[in-house]
């Protein structure tokens, strides 16, 4: 199947209600621009400076979201054009990225990452630090970020009742926020981003509205 037929199949699946990224990190441009070509603008990079110069190649109107683990030091390299920051785990990341987006005058929305997998290298806040940080004084003087939801990765296992039980989480503290009192104005969890090629589907059945997925859209 073509790159466009193979976008079309996966959003009839995952229905009107979800934003489909390509994850567009291991394909060459010339697969972006056919993804492009048949009417795809939302693709996913996992690292800052590589992202920057494929940006470069393409129209503005691509909505480009960064998917990998954000260092505080890479951050300048997106700031100016990034649709979207999936990845950040941490207070300090968080007031570097209103730093940059300060220094463009625009607002960079972002999801926090949640850890929910069992293995240790994948990152994130854990609820502790979720909720510490969400009702952090310094969050609300950040005016240049918008906190939109979060993003969390399962392990990666065919075991789906794992699986189910990691995005089930997930959902349930992202409920929990939506519901919680006094959110400074600058954040607004309307965006859940769970699920990639291997388990977008169970991330469906789990109240997922994001889903980042690379090799079933880019498979020829």
């Amino acid at each position: 199947m073509s790159i466009g037929a193979n976008i079309e199949k996966i959003k009839a699946e995952i229905g009107d209600g979800v934003v489909l990224v390509a994850v567009s990190k291991y394909s060459p441009d010339s697969d972006v621009q056919e993804a492009y070509d048949a009417g795809h603008r939302d693709f996913g990079e996992n690292k800052a400076q590589e992202l920057a110069a494929r940006k470069e190649k393409f129209p503005k109107d691509v909505r480009w979201h960064f998917i990998g683990h954000m260092q505080t030091n890479k951050v300048k390299y997106i700031a100016s054009f990034v649709y979207l920051i999936h990845s950040v785990d941490s207070m300090k990341l968080l007031v570097e990225i209103n730093r940059q987006a300060a220094k463009h005058q625009r607002i960079i929305p972002c999801l926090l990452q949640v850890h929910i997998a069992q293995e240790e290298t994948k990152f994130g806040l854990d609820e502790n630090e979720l909720t510490e940080l969400l009702t952090d004084p310094v969050l609300k003087e950040l005016k240049n970020i918008k906190v939109n939801g979060l993003m969390g990765m399962a392990t990666n296992t065919a075991e789906v009742t794992l699986v189910e039980k990691e995005f089930g989480k997930l959902k349930t503290l992202y409920t929990r926020v939506q519901s919680m009192q006094n959110l400074p104005a600058n954040v607004e969890p309307e965006i859940l981003s769970m699920g990639m090629s291997a388990d977008y589907k169970v991330a469906l059945g789990t109240g997922s509205n994001m889903v980042r997925i690379g090799s079933a859209v880019f498979s020829h």
